[in-house]
């Protein structure tokens, strides 16, 4: 038997990323948990209002998308822990700049510069719909047909009941081979 959880979202979990975007002169970085796919070519990150990013993100529409792995997971989280409106974590990541002018991390494998579209408020969380402009990749995590092998890259995946980091990276099956 099913038990009713009310109206609880279950679709946990989610890619971990570091969003990445100037305010006031200098790049912020901030934790999400909260990214969807809304297509080939857009992306959505929710923003709690409260951030700081969040203006950041009004104001020059370039952000950078950053998945998490773990190589970078403790500076991640760290970023998470403290707001832009009290400390400055400009210098928490080494940082180049997109060609929109979005700070992206150095060391993250896969980032993904973005031009912000529009913006779907909800209660308590900006929805940041991103066109994305360029993905640039580490060439160590392509496999032979230039395709994103995410065995060898294993990002972290967020899960909010339990407010954890799941480890990723083994391949069950290829899709649509197992109902033929």
């Amino acid at each position: 038997m099913k038990k009713d959880l009310g109206s609880v979202l279950a679709l946990y979990p989610t890619p971990l990323v570091v969003i990445g975007t100037m305010v006031n002169g200098k790049p912020n970085w901030v934790l999400a948990g909260h990214v969807g796919i809304m297509g080939h070519d857009h992306i959505m990150v929710s923003l709690a209002k409260a951030h700081y990013t969040n203006q950041g993100i009004k104001e020059t529409r370039a952000l950078s998308v950053n998945i998490v792995d773990e190589t970078m997971l403790k500076k991640a989280d760290h970023v998470g822990c403290f707001s832009g409106n009290q400390t400055d974590k400009s210098e928490v990541f080494d940082y180049s700049f997109g060609t929109n002018g979005a700070p992206m991390i150095d060391m993250a494998k896969l980032s993904m510069e973005c031009t912000m579209e529009d913006i779907h408020e909800t209660k308590g969380f900006d929805n940041f719909i991103l066109t994305i402009d360029h993905t640039y990749v580490e060439e160590s995590i392509l496999n032979e047909a230039e395709k994103i092998n995410y065995d060898v890259f294993k990002p972290i995946l967020f899960e909010m009941p339990g407010y954890t980091y799941l480890k990723t990276g083994e391949t069950i099956a290829k899709c649509m081979t197992l109902g033929k």
